[in-house]
């Protein structure tokens, strides 16, 4: 058996265990069906604490996981009866220098720390489109966010990591130092060791922004669509929305469009005349202070629900895929136990793309993300159907001309799923499903 005095000697941060009464905060996290039973987790407060826990449980045969922000719906951060590594208690620091515009960020952080912080400063970064997710994992996992058209990825601002790796090494990874890692951990996931420092590369950033929902019902869809499709074909850098195919309270569909501009109200509407033209029952967008921006999305993704998620790509919006969506979302919604939501991105990719592919292990995609999340109260055993409901509204969008299946690995649900015990794929199909995932990148992936 485990002897987890020796560890709770070994490490300066703290070790929880079943008995202790803070084990269950320990355990939970942002969806309730990626909470896992672990044997230990250790709230590490430097990189020393991250060396004694692998080795623990190395010595221990103990699986790991490593919990940074909590927000992976796969379970990711979560190990049934193994050690899980906790970042988020001590090592959630943000500290900006102005002077040379970077951002050091501790792998327990969260967006909102992030942005807060640096918009002190009159700087940002390409962070999270919902600011309760942590650093790490969206880092890790490519990054996109409102700043994506005027500076790309996350990972495309990433400038240097300290990471402890599977033996026990502290590195320092950058463009000049161990680079090979450098390349793995921009787009590679979570799988080269433990992040506990990242360093962002800052740019200036007007305090306010224009930005917020507007809410348009079914029968506007078809505008909607030929509006967009104007829009995007001449989108700036410094435009960007969301539109959600979604249910309200009242069971009715509806269409929720997020916009963001950065610059004034005055601007932005000018931007969005022809979206506003088309007539919202509700429009709740206006100027506001930058630091706000990566909240706005909170609400439709609240903690302690079930969530299933998964990402398809989409080349072109089409109003007939988006209004069966919404018809099938308002019938699924009815039956009382899933709430489906359809989040269709644009976000500028000219400057993602202009990224060579092989510079980093991200596939570079060329079409915008479709995010569909399905949530529910209660627990673990409804991830099954939830799969289902996500299946039937995913095929819906696969009929549109130009549609990918597998999209942005941050949204596939099942490519994290290391001990779930619901529906899991077999190791060949998870191993194509990576091949598929990196694309012309992955032959290089083992070897790092």
């Amino acid at each position: 058996m485990a002897d987890f005095t020796s560890l709770a000697r070994s490490v300066k941060g703290e070790v929880v265990i079943p008995e202790d009464p803070g084990y269950d905060a320990a355990i939970t996290r942002w969806a309730k069906n990626a909470e896992r039973k672990a044997r230990v987790v250790v709230f590490v407060k430097n990189a020393e604490d991250v060396v004694h826990s692998i080795a623990f449980a190395k010595e221990n045969q103990l699986p790991i996981a490593v919990r940074g922000g909590g927000h992976n719906a796969g379970g990711a951060s979560s190990a049934e009866g193994g050690l899980v590594i906790d970042l988020s208690r001590h090592l959630n620091h943000v500290r900006v220098d102005a002077e040379q515009k970077l951002g050091y960020v501790g792998g327990g952080a969260l967006w909102r720390d992030v942005d807060a912080e640096a918009i002190k400063y009159g700087l940002a970064t390409v962070g999270g489109t919902i600011n309760h997710t942590g650093v790490g994992g969206l880092t890790l996992g490519g990054g996109y966010g409102w700043l994506t058209g005027r500076y790309g990825l996350t990972i495309d601002n990433l400038v240097q990591v300290t990471i402890v790796t599977a033996d026990g090494s502290v590195l320092t990874v950058n463009e000049t130092e161990n680079t090979d890692l450098f390349w793995a951990v921009r787009g590679g996931g979570g799988n080269f060791g433990v992040v506990t420092e990242f360093v962002y590369r800052l740019h200036p950033q007007r305090k306010t922004v224009f930005a917020g929902h507007a809410i348009f019902t079914p029968d506007k869809v078809e505008k909607l669509v030929e509006v967009t499709k104007q829009w995007w074909n001449n989108v700036k850098a410094d435009e960007g929305m969301v539109q959600i195919a979604t249910v309200g309270p009242d069971g009715r569909p509806a269409v929720i469009i997020m916009f963001f501009y950065n610059g004034s109200e005055e601007e932005g509407r000018a931007n969005y005349k022809a979206f506003f033209d088309v007539g919202p029952v509700m429009d709740m967008a206006k100027e506001i202070p930058y630091e706000q921006l990566n909240s706005l999305q909170n609400a439709f993704a609240e903690y302690g629900k079930g969530y299933y998620l998964k990402g398809v790509i989409q080349n072109s919006p089409d109003h007939r895929s988006i209004s069966e969506v919404l018809d099938r979302s308002a019938r699924i919604t009815a039956e009382g136990i899933f709430r489906p939501a359809l989040i269709y991105e644009y976000l500028p990719l000219d400057k993602v793309n202009a990224v060579p592919i092989p510079s980093t292990a991200f596939r570079r995609q060329f079409g915008s993300n479709i995010l569909t999340s399905i949530s529910w109260e209660g627990s673990l055993e409804r991830t099954n159907g939830a799969r289902d409901v996500a299946k039937e509204l995913i095929d819906i969008v696969m009929r549109v001309e130009g549609a990918e299946e597998l999209g942005y690995t941050n949204y596939g649900h099942d490519l994290d799923m290391p001990d779930s015990k619901v529906g899991h794929p077999s190791g060949d199909h998870l191993a194509q499903k990576a091949e598929a995932a990196f694309a012309s990148n992955y032959p290089k992936l083992p070897a790092d």
